[in-house]
């Protein structure tokens, strides 16, 4: 075996250990989560709600306050990551301003998100006067969301041909329409992908919404959006720490961890599914 060729079947080698390793960890996670909590997951489990302070009953109103959490800040954290990209990608000046929301962006990607939680619980909950509460924790979450967003728009954004926006602008469309009309469709499928990773990260926080949305216990359902809501991450926190009943509550914490790792799992099989059909409508 020549020297090259030790190489060659070192690193393919190296490669499939690697995979293995990963695939072994993969099953291991998935084995220990539904194992202890797939027996928990019924169909009572998913419509009731909770009863003695989380030892009975189901998780209903954790799995609607993720829900409303999730929709409410992607809806706000998706144009303004979307918006923010177009104005790096398209107009880009002066350049010293966009070196700055660049780095400012990565900033932010790297910050703790308990440090997401006190910003929230500072800002929206304190001086905006808007209490523990739906809109509080959307806030919050928003701002968390926005570097994976913005970040992921830009790079689908150039990742559009320059002869796709050269050929609309010497047709005599304008910027906007440009934009609007060539880029934006073409770099849609790769935003998707972002949106993907911010509703996986999103869903599944607990530190950003200690403080600004979450409550432990309630029955009842929330009825605006200045309402405090269970959520599924925080509910599983809780009753891994709380202690006082832990027979009881521990196989409901990993019944509500497989539920959120299922919800997490379907939204992106959905997500994926759209962006396949999306690119394979494509022409080139």
């Amino acid at each position: 075996m020549t020297k090259r060729e030790l190489k060659q079947f070192v690193g393919v080698n190296l490669l499939r250990i690697f995979i293995a390793v990963t695939a072994i960890f993969l099953i291991m996670f998935l084995y220990v989560i539904f194992s202890k909590g797939g027996k928990m997951v019924t169909w009572s489990f998913l419509t009731e709600s909770p009863r003695k302070f989380m030892t009975e009953g189901g998780i209903f109103p954790a799995i609607v306050g993720t829900f409303w959490l999730t929709v409410i800040s992607i809806g706000i954290s998706l144009p303004l990551g979307v918006f923010t990209a177009i104005y790096m990608v398209s107009y880009g000046k002066p350049a010293w301003l966009v070196r700055s929301v660049r780095i400012a962006i990565n900033t932010l990607a790297g910050v703790p998100s308990i440090i997401y939680g006190l910003f929230g619980l500072t800002v929206f909950v304190q001086l905006m006067k808007l209490d523990v509460s739906i809109l509080s924790g959307s806030l919050t979450l928003a701002i968390l969301a926005l570097p994976v967003m913005i970040n992921a728009s830009e790079e689908a954004l150039r990742s559009v041909p320059k002869d796709f926006r050269e050929a609309s602008l010497a047709l005599g469309a304008t910027e906007r329409q440009t934009i609007l009309r060539v880029l934006l469709p073409t770099a849609l499928p790769n935003i998707l992908t972002g949106t993907i990773i911010s509703i996986g990260r999103v869903a599944g926080e607990t530190a950003p919404i200690l403080f600004t949305a979450a409550t432990f216990y309630t029955r009842r359902l929330p009825t605006s959006i200045m309402d405090e809501v269970m959520v599924l991450p925080y509910q599983i926190y809780a009753l891994m720490t709380e202690g006082a009943h832990a027979e009881k509550q521990v196989p409901i914490a990993y019944g509500t961890a497989v539920v959120l790792l299922l919800l997490v799992l379907f939204v992106s099989a959905i997500a994926i599914i759209i962006r396949y059909n999306m690119r394979k409508k494509r022409k080139w």
